[in-house]
């Protein structure tokens, strides 16, 4: 599903303020406010800095928006501003545990990049958040890597660690554009964390460009990223199955797993937040698809963005 348009209400609302109020909308969804800086390189469009702090102070007096200290909310709540607070603070903590465990796992077989994705991306945790990974491995080899990576986080299990190592979303060399491109993806892309590969970041990053045509103003993070390392069992590995044979074994682990997810989907299996489990594959992808998130997330959005313009024109009128 492809980013909706918003057409203009009236003509007085300005593309600047919808852009704004367009924002606000997408980030109101996960209740979490913004600062004037983050509203900015969020914009769908480019504008004159001076010309959005105008608009932003417009909307504010107009009480379409509410500032808390120095967040923006389409919500009048002050407790999403200390919620936020606290998530941050908690973020910052357990981003530094997946630095950890990005060291480790950039040592497994065919891995070739690792980066911080889903809410601990934005920057919040909460005492249910795991560290959730983009994994990029090595053309063809991502079912490889991905079966022995998720046998080790079987393990992890034991010490109760797992919530340390959900590896959800898996591309590989072969294929790093994003099919789908819309808000939602863009904003998942632009706010990754690399902590490995910072070659294949580089690449990942100049191959959805496209993301430029959503979010104009926000620029890519790949300063943070290490380079790849190697070592005796992923240099082992790597020449045991670099040859037709391994070619063979990747493409029945991709069928083996792809199965085994279809029957989880259809025997309607929940995870731990309680929401029905679902994976797409591909020889060159592995992302989860829980009942089509990401277009119930979009429609949402439109949603929640033409009552916002609405309720901004009715307060005009009135």
């Amino acid at each position: 599903m492809q980013n909706p348009s918003y057409p203009l209400i009236s003509k007085s609302l300005s593309v600047i303020k919808e852009n704004i109020l367009e924002t606000l909308a997408y980030f109101d969804l996960f209740d979490y406010p913004l600062s004037r800086a983050e509203i900015y390189l969020f914009l769908k469009n480019k504008h004159d800095f001076d010309v959005f702090d105008d608009a932003l102070r417009s909307l504010l007096e107009a009480g379409i928006i509410h500032r808390f200290d120095k967040f923006y909310t389409l919500k009048n709540d002050q407790y999403l501003v200390v919620r936020r607070n606290e998530g941050n603070q908690k973020a910052a903590e357990l981003i530094k545990v997946a630095g950890k465990v990005g060291n480790l796992l950039i040592r497994f077989p065919y891995v070739r990049g690792i980066a911080i994705s889903g809410s601990l991306s934005k920057n919040f945790a909460d005492d249910n958040s795991d560290i959730d990974l983009f994994i990029i491995t090595a053309k063809n080899k991502l079912w490889i890597a991905r079966t022995i990576m998720h046998c080790f986080k079987k393990l992890t299990f034991l010490v109760n660690k797992e919530h340390l190592f959900c590896m959800n979303y898996y591309i590989d060399e072969q294929q790093l554009e994003i099919a789908e491109k819309n808000i939602y993806t863009a904003i998942e892309i632009a706010t990754l964390i690399p902590l490995q590969g910072d070659t294949i970041f580089d690449s990942f990053f100049a191959s959805n460009a496209w993301t430029r045509n959503y979010l104009p103003n926000k620029n890519m993070r790949i300063a943070c990223a290490k380079p790849v390392r190697t070592g005796f069992f992923k240099n082992l590995v790597e020449l045991l199955f670099d040859n037709p044979a391994g070619n063979k074994i990747d493409d029945m682990l991709m069928r083996i797993t792809g199965n085994r997810w279809l029957k989880k989907t259809e025997q309607k299996k929940v995870n731990n937040h309680g929401i029905i489990m679902g994976m797409e594959t591909g020889k060159h992808f592995a992302k989860p698809d829980p009942k089509n998130f990401q277009s119930k997330l979009l429609l949402r959005h439109y949603a929640r963005v033409s009552r916002v313009l609405r309720s901004y024109e009715e307060s005009l009128v009135n």
